[in-house]
């Protein structure tokens, strides 16, 4: 009998349910059926694998309700923010299949000799492995372009969400050939195994560490990597910002999904004569934002997603306040598997909670003296995947925007580009990057085929 890995609900400890865990010495056959299946996958066409991949998209909307629950179940966040994420996956999923193959298609440029058609072939095999956070609509930002292309894939879900891992894997498999979509379970040996066999590319959403274990272990076969990785976002608070909405904006920004979100925002500078008015918003903002059950209607925030992530949460919260900062909200009530909604005040800027991903429900607010002082501490930093700026006048706001060393930049709403933007991170934050026609190509081999006029 397989070993089993078990799903434990971070609010309950109860066991949501289990799933085979995949044995490492099994994985190199898994890929090895992969490679069998490329050059049939291959051959259906572009377009041909779009319309088979389709109903899936219907077949995930109509199952949204279920999923969701899973993964608050699995996670803790709450049930609207699970369900919308599934839904979303499914409205937008014909969409997002067109997009891809639009951008996959062969293209012609010529000049006065030579006519050459760029052709966008499958790397071969994929590693795919997906976070716990976000579990269907990350993957699925990955899986959608990597087998459009033509590549066969082997995904590994994270050990946090396996459920919701293997039922996003149940929806998409069952309409595709055998073995162009394969799964495997497990923690982290399996994913270093997976990473170490014999694929092209690998496709990854996680933490800054794991990504630079994974781009050494790629280092020897020149493996192509895509790697997603965290962040410490900064906002920017002008001093003619409205106060109201960068408060809002805040709110959300720090404390959903319990500040686990790449993107959420970490850090807050604020121009000294306005910091204390944002703070007053601030505070009074988070007093009612209603932490529980992520099931319970009305909840804003759920549990932790485990002991050790609240544990590292909690110690840039101690750490900061052993060190002279200030809690003005939150700080006290850490029931079990919960951070209560913390906003900490005088801030030194080489304070682990103001350096380090703290991936928690902390906003830390920082006054600053300039703009050039906001800019150069937003910029102080290895992450750069997010940020954002609050001020009224537009074109001075949108020039800080474009002094910030971010892959993504908002100015007043969140970093979110546009229908067709990529998902990118600079810096530490990203190596390579999701979404649009640039990003949809990064898991093709780009071939040129040349021939006279």
């Amino acid at each position: 009998m397989p070993e089993l890995l078990e799903s434990r609900n971070p609010l309950t400890g109860e066991t949501v349910g289990t799933v085979p865990m995949t044995p490492v010495e099994e994985i190199s056959g898994i890929v090895a059926r992969a490679r069998e299946s490329l050059a049939s996958w291959r051959g259906i066409g572009i377009r041909e694998r779009g319309e088979l991949l389709k109903p899936a998209g219907e077949r995930l909307l109509a199952e949204a309700e279920e999923i969701g629950i899973l993964i608050t179940k699995e996670m803790g966040k709450t049930k609207r923010s699970s369900v919308a994420e599934v839904s979303n996956c499914g409205k937008r999923f014909s969409r997002a299949v067109n997009e891809i193959v639009d951008a996959l298609r062969p293209e012609e440029i010529e000049d006065r000799n030579t006519r050459s058609t760029i052709y966008y072939d499958p790397f071969g095999v994929c590693a795919t492995i997906a976070p716990w956070n976000y579990p269907v609509s990350m993957a699925q930002w990955m899986l959608l372009p990597a087998l459009i292309a033509g590549n066969t894939i082997v995904l590994k879900p994270s050990e946090e969400t396996p459920l919701s891992g293997q039922a996003y894997f149940d929806i998409l498999s069952a309409f595709l050939p055998p073995n162009v979509l394969q799964i495997i379970q497990g923690a982290d040996e399996a994913g270093k195994a997976l990473v170490a066999s014999d694929v092209d590319l690998i496709a990854f959403t996680g933490s800054r560490a794991a990504g630079k274990h994974i781009l050494a272990a790629a280092a020897p076969g020149l493996k192509r990597v895509i790697l997603e990785l965290g962040g410490k976002d900064p906002l920017v608070v002008l001093a003619d910002a409205d106060l109201d909405a960068a408060a809002k904006f805040a709110l959300v920004s720090c404390f959903e999904n319990a500040g686990q979100m790449c993107i959420s925002t970490e850090r807050i500078y604020v121009a000294e004569e306005v910091a204390g008015e944002f703070e007053r918003k601030l505070v009074a903002l988070t007093a009612d934002w209603k932490v529980g059950d992520g099931l319970e209607e009305g909840v804003r925030m759920g549990p932790m997603v485990h002991g050790q992530q609240r544990d590292h949460v909690l110690s840039h919260i101690d750490q900061a306040v052993e060190q002279g900062a200030r809690v003005v909200a939150g700080g006290t009530g850490h029931q079990d598997g919960f951070v209560m909604p913390t906003i900490l005040v005088d801030v030194a800027d080489d304070m682990d909670v103001m350096q380090e991903e703290t991936f928690g429900p902390v906003a830390c607010i920082r006054p600053v003296t300039s703009v050039d002082e906001a800019v150069e501490l937003a910029n102080k930093s290895p992450y750069g995947l997010g940020a954002v700026v609050f001020g009224r006048d537009e074109d001075n706001a949108m020039a800080v925007a474009r002094r910030l060393d971010a892959g993504m930049i908002g100015v007043n709403r969140g970093c979110f580009g546009a229908s067709g933007a990529p998902w990118v991170g600079a810096k530490e934050s990203g190596y390579g990057f999701h979404s649009s026609v640039q990003g949809h190509r990064q898991f093709a081999q780009a071939r040129v085929v040349s021939r006279a006029k």
